[in-house]
């Protein structure tokens, strides 16, 4: 595996750590720029917005510009929004380098994803895919843990220079050891790419996804003042328990990776299903310390196992259009990421107190399961038999095509996949976890 890939990794594990860190500020933000916790709150939500409006966007726009290049002027734009972040005078402020800094983030996912594949054979992309992702993965174990910690002992804008620092030094590997890489010979046609958002299953994908994902995000976006507030734990506790939704992340996109290919469905039904148990377990123990340590673990363990299935199955039901198929993934997890913290912050207005985001956040996963139920169903019925057959046909035509339930590599961003297969499943992109 080339070191570019993981200097690629290293910048996700930055750009990562930026995007969840603020789980664990929330109180100290909102003291400091004298507004409240749901206010604060809304910077996840302008983070997610910058992902869902760039990530198609910047996939477009930046497919005829040189990758390097492109990459550097990302990767450099994201950390100076870490600094103004740090040094911001205002909420509002603050507000717009959130905005600015996801637009960049959404980008450098974009163009990195298909410099990493281009970067090595076929036969090990998803290998290097995994490398990217895995930085997301080590962020949630890691830089947010770390984040939460330094807010606590340094103040919430430390969190932001170190943020900053690890642009920095992700900016200089950038510029030294990603490789000229040559930019595809025939631009896509967007037309017909575009072509897939005619598809009812193309939109019950993005549905589910961001409902499964907004759910938890709903109730993890304020987990911090839960824990401090209704469980009566030290603000010295945020930090592991973070690491605990971490760690249990990095275990359930293992886990839930290996299987969603076989069991695709499977892994949707059975992963949002337990979402839904954990965060009414989480609503109705909110007062016991033991009972939320346990489910923040089990919460980053069913979200992150399913997410691999809802990657994939935007793959399986958009393969046809591989310039979108990822952008618009990415998209859905960001609209959950901006619509559950946006819910939970209302109940909190509402005085539902903070419990209540997670009663918010099992109304929302309750939702994705019928969604699923109802692209089931379609599966099973004529569109859905009529959608494959579509892809099998195109599929056939090249040797050693595999089936439309399977997802084995990435194409390129741009191109359309080269041995006919739909590319591979990952976890959000946070999303997104998510490219």
């Amino acid at each position: 595996m080339p070191l570019a890939v993981y200097i690629l990794g290293l910048s996700v594990f930055a750009l990562g750590t930026s995007e969840f860190m603020l789980s664990g500020l929330l109180p100290p933000i909102a003291d400091d720029m004298n507004v409240s916790i749901p206010q604060a709150g809304l910077l996840i939500s302008a983070f997610a917005i910058g992902m869902v409006v760039g990530a198609p966007l910047l996939a477009v726009a930046t497919l005829r510009l040189p990758r390097r290049t492109t990459l550097i002027a990302l990767i450099s734009v994201f950390g100076l929004g870490q600094i103004a972040g740090a040094l911001a005078p205002t909420y509002e402020v603050l507000f717009v380098s959130r905005v600015l800094s996801a637009l960049a983030c959404a980008g450098f996912w974009a163009v990195g994803a298909a410099v990493a594949i281009a970067m090595v054979p076929v036969n090990q992309r998803a290998r290097a895919m995994a490398v990217m992702i895995g930085g997301l993965s080590v962020a949630n174990v890691l830089g947010v843990p770390l984040g939460a910690f330094l807010g606590e002992h340094f103040g919430w804008r430390s969190a932001f220079w170190a943020v900053g620092a690890a642009s920095a030094v992700a900016l200089v590997g950038v510029a030294t050891r990603i490789p000229h890489i040559p930019l595809p010979e025939k631009k896509p046609e967007l037309k017909r790419e575009l072509a897939i958002y005619r598809d009812r299953q193309v939109w019950l994908a993005i549905v589910i996804t961001a409902l499964a994902a907004g759910g938890v995000f709903c109730a993890f976006s304020y987990l911090a003042p839960l824990l401090t507030d209704v469980a009566g734990l030290d603000s010295g506790w945020v930090p592991w328990i973070l690491g605990l939704f971490g760690a249990g992340a990095l275990i359930g996109t293992m886990i839930g990776g290996r299987v969603a290919d076989a069991h695709l469905f499977g892994v949707m039904l059975s992963g949002i299903t337990a979402s839904t148990v954990f965060l009414v377990a989480l609503a109705l123990f909110a007062s016991s310390q033991a009972a939320v340590i346990a489910l923040a673990f089990l919460l980053g363990l069913s979200a992150f196992f399913t997410a691999p299935a809802l990657n994939a199955r935007m793959f399986n039901v958009a393969g046809a259009a591989p310039t979108l198929a990822g952008a618009t993934t990415t998209a859905a997890f960001n609209l959950g990421n901006t619509s559950g913290p946006w819910l939970g912050g209302t109940v909190i207005d509402l005085d539902f107190g903070f419990a209540s985001t997670a009663w918010a956040g099992a109304a929302m996963t309750a939702l994705a399961l019928a969604a699923v139920g109802v692209a089931l169903r379609l599966q099973r019925g004529g569109e859905g038999g009529r959608s494959r057959s579509r892809l099998i046909a195109r599929s056939a035509k090249i040797p050693g095509a595999r089936k439309a339930t399977e997802t084995p590599e990435a194409p390129e961003a741009g191109e359309a996949p080269k041995d006919g297969r739909p590319a591979p499943a990952g976890p959000s992109a946070s999303s997104a976890p998510r490219p």
